[in-house]
């Protein structure tokens, strides 16, 4: 199926049900418990840096136990998986001496998720699983400086930005992936950026590149780093008529749902939320079982308040399955109508006309 029929298949089915995202890569991964050995591989055994952490270089050194991950969310039920690319950016990947990688990662990445994606689709032919490439946020920011005594001073600029995710965009749709997804934004300028060399991408390739744009907020104000509230962040991205907006990360979904709420009453789109499984305990763990997260996320349905759901940091397959049989019989939300009106945005929403 090509990937045009598989979006439109994807349409029609979230006008009938919530999809289900996967959880955590992060969290899986972990799982594994593995050496500095077991990320270099044999393509790096000699390389002269340390990079052990470097989640996305496992696409290309343990491409076999990403495989299993993408398989174990996928039978747990998830419609969409996401590639493990979080961090497949020149500007994330210097940290590790690997900016040279980014493509690669990338196109890698989504390969590995496509071979999952397509293999489940023809275990469930009734139920097609689809790909989201997963753009992170990098390290850098381009709204707040890293000195405090030079607040004009930015470690990169707006331009990098965008070459950046154009580039990770273009190894990720090579690969094979259906869709984008934006996710855990701190910075809405970092955003813009990305969402410039994506469109930049279309305009080029003439392919349509549904994009999904998920927000991160950093405290119960429901703000995000760079100071925005949720409904100011999503009048800063409109303009890019995502496929779905929403938001991750951030709390649990108990804290996370008054944003999702709010998000749910002004955006003309489908919305998507994944929280993480509660906050890490003083060991970093994650305390929230399968069955808090999904009655929480079932909340969330039953007030018609979403479209996707999910897990981040902390979920595993087990509360991806939780959650999916908890959106059995599930409406999607209902799609509002806007009026016309002048919606504006600085750290704070501004609506003329209504």
């Amino acid at each position: 199926m090509r990937t045009d029929e598989r979006i439109k298949w994807l349409r029609g089915t979230m006008a009938q049900r919530i999809l289900v995202l996967d959880g955590a890569m992060g969290t899986s991964i972990q799982s594994y418990k593995l050496s500095e050995q077991d990320f270099r591989g044999e393509r790096f055994r000699d390389f002269g840096r340390d990079v052990k952490g470097n989640n996305d270089l496992l696409n290309l050194t343990a491409s076999h136990i990403i495989r299993e991950i993408h398989d174990s969310f996928l039978e747990a039920g998830a419609d969409i998986v996401s590639t493990n690319t979080f961090n497949s950016t020149q500007i994330s990947q210097a940290d590790y001496g690997m900016e040279d990688l980014a493509y690669e990662l990338n196109r890698e990445g989504a390969r590995l998720a496509r071979e999952a994606a397509d293999a489940w689709s023809e275990k469930t032919p009734d139920r097609r699983r689809f790909v989201a490439g997963s753009l992170g946020p990098t390290n850098k920011t381009l709204s707040i400086s890293p000195d405090v005594n030079n607040p004009a001073f930015r470690e990169v600029s707006f331009d990098w930005v965008k070459d950046n995710y154009r580039q990770a965009a273009e190894g990720l749709i090579d690969g094979g992936a259906d869709l984008l997804l934006l996710e855990t934004i701190f910075d809405t300028l970092n955003a813009k950026a990305s969402i410039a060399g994506i469109q930049e991408l279309a305009d080029e390739t003439g392919k349509e590149i549904p994009l999904l744009i998920s927000g991160t907020i950093t405290d119960l104000s429901g703000r995000t780093l760079s100071g925005q509230t949720v409904i100011a962040f999503w009048h800063s991205v409109r303009h890019a008529k995502p496929f779905a907006v929403g938001l991750n990360c951030s709390f649990g979904a108990d804290e996370l749902r008054p944003h999702v709420a709010d998000l749910a009453h002004h955006a003309d789109v489908p919305v998507i939320a994944y929280p993480n499984a509660g906050l890490p305990n003083e060991m970093g763990d994650y305390d929230e079982t399968p069955e808090m997260t999904a009655a929480h996320i079932r909340g969330w349905a039953e007030e018609g308040l979403v479209n996707i759901v999910g897990g981040c940091c902390g979920t595993t397959p087990d509360h991806i399955k939780a959650i999916a049989d908890a959106m059995q019989g599930m409406r999607p939300r209902a799609i509002p109508e806007n009026s016309i009106a002048m919606r504006l945005s600085g750290l704070e929403a501004v609506t003329i006309g209504l």
